[in-house]
């Protein structure tokens, strides 16, 4: 019994995934002209494929046409030629089922003239269900009796009907022979006992009652066992496999028990499609409830990240996921009906292929939303630059991104152009440079150059907004017009308008060292003009002169290194902001 139920769930699963069909022909292989001018004739009793067999058989037995039945055998030897032995090999089989056999749901024995080619059994050969003759197993095979040059001839083989003839059914009775009163077994319905119907519908009520029991069972172990039951994500899982586990032990006990109990094969087959079917079914919700259990898992954990663009792409693959689930539903259930979708899939897979060719952008677009929010190179709020555009995020889609200018304007990026192209984001900077360059006139005095370089490193080293490391205060030039001084350093702020600020106080004091320095910048120009020269300050330059000098005597000259006590003498010195400067209220 317990191989039974796993080759039912295993049946399922085949229905599920290849529904009468083989991955060529959902592909829509296209048939040679040979293959399309031969035309194979019919057979009368359909016995051109397993599938034909079986179900001729079971409804030649089930409307006791014997003699018929008896056409789906090979049989080989003289005795069985005669009419009377013919039929007693029938009816043998159909007491055998009843008492315990299986045949496989019709939906899932090979619909194709070759039989099933995925499995270990020799070409021609398929198994199509099992006997349980006392304690010996009567496997039940089909084999085509055709060779490769005629049509195909499907029948139970010789050596099944051979085990058929040896089993010993003396005085053996199902259990529903011996409980049944007559009245229920003479009476009948579609040629089957009116009481095997009535305990179907018994067994259905049964085996849900049985399922449900169950199932509370295992939810109260698992409360106990398991230390997260209680939460909510706890409940929710359990919640996503209530349902579906509850269907397939219906399932599975209903089958157990009408086996047991010799319920007529001709019913337990009708049943079949409908048993595939609630489990199909049972294994769709499951996907569809652990898609919403991931949905709303992954979408909590991006809000509480802050991550509010993942959102959008969580709530399209979800329902892109479901809409996978609704389209394999369909052509599994439409398939375990018997509906040839190998035409309708070829057509489909036509259309998909023109619609991939016609969505190539927004397929490229959702491609780059995905990478945009896998890497996220940037965030809603950030100040970024994308290729030679400037401005802050305000939302990314699943199509694209927008930003707003410094001209406080609207620009759209496609999130596939967006993914290929160079971004620069300015949100994450933890610090930000300071590089001005300052231009002397040409007529700056070496003493006045030295004063100027030292000067401005004390600023730098001193000021605290300025970040530890060494800045950089170098001499790099004499061009055709002025002296060239580089300066190199970073800006410890919380955002762009701080870095401003601090940048913004450092330039001011810079302009009052060039001032006392005695020199100022130069400013090219093509003017020419004719003026008297500004006399430079002639007290302010003996002043500098006489303190790089006493620099020099005293060995204080702090080129081209600073003395590190000199560095942490000057270190937080400077106040910031400076005297009268308004201070906001930070409490």
């Amino acid at each position: 019994m317990i191989l039974d139920i796993k080759r039912l769930l295993l049946c399922m699963l085949f229905a599920l995934l290849l529904p009468n069909t083989t991955m060529a022909q959902l592909l829509g292989a296209a048939k040679t002209p040979v293959e399309e001018s031969v035309k194979v004739p019919e057979d009368s009793l359909g016995r051109r494929t397993p599938q034909g067999t079986v179900n001729g058989f079971i409804k030649a037995i089930g409307e006791q046409n014997y003699l018929r039945a008896s056409q789906y055998f090979v049989l080989s030897k003289r005795s069985y030629r005669r009419t009377a032995d013919r039929i007693k090999i029938a009816k043998t089989f159909q007491q055998l089922l009843d008492q315990g056999g299986n045949l496989s749901p019709s939906s899932i024995v090979s619909n194709k003239e070759t039989g099933r080619t995925d499995d270990d059994l020799a070409a021609g050969v398929d198994l199509v269900g099992n006997i349980a003759a006392g304690k010996t197993a009567i496997p039940l095979y089909v084999e085509n009796q055709s060779d490769d040059s005629q049509p195909a001839l499907w029948l139970f083989s010789a050596e099944t009907v051979e085990s058929i003839m040896s089993a010993d059914i003396s005085g053996e009775k199902t259990f529903l022979d011996r409980v049944l009163p007559s009245v229920l077994k003479e009476r009948k319905l579609g040629n089957v006992p009116i009481g095997h119907w009535a305990v179907v519908v018994v067994m259905t009520v049964v085996s849900y009652l049985l399922s449900r029991l169950l199932l509370f069972a295992a939810g109260y172990i698992i409360q106990k066992v398991w230390r997260k039951a209680a939460s909510e994500k706890g409940k929710a899982v359990i919640e996503a496999f209530s349902l579906p586990v509850m269907m397939y032990l219906t399932v599975i006990l209903f089958v157990a028990l009408t086996q047991r109990m010799g319920i007529s094969i001709i019913v337990r087959q009708r049943f079949s499609i409908i048993i595939i079917t609630i489990g199909i079914v049972a294994f769709l919700i499951l996907l569809w409830r652990l898609t919403d259990f991931v949905s709303l898992y992954t979408r909590s954990r991006m809000n509480r990240r802050g991550r509010i663009s993942a959102v959008s792409a969580i709530l399209f693959l979800s329902r892109t996921t479901k809409a996978a689930i609704v389209f394999i539903g369909i052509i599994a259930l439409l398939g375990i009906i018997g509906v040839d979708v190998t035409a309708g899939l070829a057509a489909l897979g036509i259309g998909g292929i023109a619609l991939a060719l016609g969505a190539q952008k927004t397929i490229e677009n959702f491609v780059g939303s995905v990478s945009l929010i896998a890497d996220q190179p940037l965030r809603v709020g950030d100040y970024c630059r994308v290729d030679d555009i400037k401005g802050t995020v305000e939302s990314i889609g699943m199509r694209s991104t927008t930003l707003r200018t410094s001209a406080r304007t609207i620009v759209t990026i496609p999130n596939g152009q967006l993914s290929a192209s160079k971004i620069e984001n300015f949100a994450h900077r933890d610090r930000f440079i300071f590089n001005p360059i300052l231009n002397f006139r040409m007529d700056t005095a070496p003493d006045q150059m030295r004063y100027l370089l030292v000067e401005l490193r004390s600023l730098l080293y001193a000021h605290p907004a300025v970040l530890n490391s060494s800045p950089v205060v170098r001499f790099t030039g004499i061009t055709a017009d002025a002296l060239k001084v580089e300066i190199t350093a970073y800006i410890e702020a919380v955002n762009f308008d701080k870095s401003q600020e601090v940048q913004e106080d450092l330039l001011l004091r810079m302009m009052d060292i060039i001032e006392n320095s005695g020199t100022a910048l130069a400013y090219p120009s093509q003017t020419l003009y004719m003026s008297k020269d500004t006399v430079l300050s002639s007290e302010k330059t003996a002043e500098v002169l006489k303190k790089v000098k006493k620099w020099k005597d005293n060995n204080e000259l702090q080129l081209p290194e600073f003395d590190p006590a000199r560095v942490e003498e000057l270190k937080g010195s400077i106040k910031y902001p400076d005297e009268g400067s308004y201070k906001p209220d930070e409490s």
